[in-house]
């Protein structure tokens, strides 16, 4: 029997589609669902309910479990460092996570990643864990792209980079040339909605679709942590502002239900346009 894949869980559509694919390839899967941010429909599955400053209890009960490859999935917003449940091990780590948390989610999460490896576990990222659920390249649902369309990726492919270099987000909306909206810590839900409430005479609409929704990952950041990722919701809101489509890098950002965001893009009349890592960073 193969080693259990170790899943340290927050909410979501990612951590779910990672344990019932270790499942259904006869991996299983042992999951510590994080306190406060327990993703209901992990609870059928084997593991347990653990506090994010458990550090030691999580390291023994993944041990216990005979799990090796480790991968982290799922949203859990950053927490009130001073309101921590804290073992031995957390509190040993915690000067160490308070001093790269000043410095970013990226250096926060390598801090985690790093004292996970110390401790024997190989961390590997989502992608390598559900290797079906990276963006392929290339057009994957809808009408091909108007030069309008590709022109506004560019653009967007652009802008993605650089905030994500300043460790800011990992989405940028872009119609006709402009800058509609970034990412921060509100999320790509949260932006899209902000989109739609923009005027329509800077947007486009249903009918008359306009501007891209970009989704890439930082260019320096934690990989095996914090890849972006896109799902219906995203399809859904996106068309709620009017979007014209969704351009995601290939390889480097997660697509889940990949088939229902398809059928939902052709529904709405959206395209999803896997474009290639380059896009943006050599103009």
């Amino acid at each position: 029997m193969p080693a259990p894949l170790g899943l340290i869980a927050g909410l979501g559509d990612l951590p779910v589609a990672i344990a019932e694919n270790a499942v259904a390839t006869g991996q299983g899967v042992h999951v510590l669902r994080l306190k406060g941010f327990e993703e209901p429909r992990l609870a059928d599955f084997p593991g347990s309910v653990v506090g994010l400053g458990e550090i030691g209890a999580v390291i023994s009960r993944l041990r216990a479990a005979g799990c090796e490859d480790l991968v982290f999935a799922g949203i859990v917003k950053r927490p009130n460092f001073s309101d921590l449940k804290l073992d031995l091990k957390g509190a040993a780590l915690l000067p160490k996570v308070l001093s790269e948390a000043r410095k970013g989610d990226d250096a926060l999460l390598r801090v985690l990643v790093s004292e996970f490896e110390k401790s024997g576990f190989n961390v590997i990222g989502s992608d390598q864990a559900h290797a079906n659920l990276l963006a392929p390249a290339g057009l994957i649902a809808g009408a091909p792209p108007s030069e309008m369309s590709l022109g506004d990726m560019l653009v967007a492919a652009r802008v993605a980079a650089a905030s994500g270099a300043l460790d800011i987000g990992q989405a940028c909306v872009v119609c006709d040339g402009l800058v509609l909206a970034v990412e921060a810590q509100e999320g790509t839900d949260e932006m899209l909605r902000r989109c739609a409430a923009l005027p329509e005479a800077i947007r486009g609409r249903e009918g008359a679709r306009r501007g891209v929704l970009v989704k890439r990952p930082k260019p320096e950041q934690e990989r095996r942590i914090d890849l972006p990722t896109t799902g219906v919701s995203t399809v859904e809101l996106a068309a709620a502002a009017g979007l014209a489509g969704i351009g995601i890098e290939a390889g480097g950002a997660l697509m889940l239900n990949r088939p229902a965001m398809m059928d939902t893009a052709e529904r709405l009349g959206l395209f999803l346009y896997g474009f290639k890592p380059e896009l943006g960073l050599d103009r």
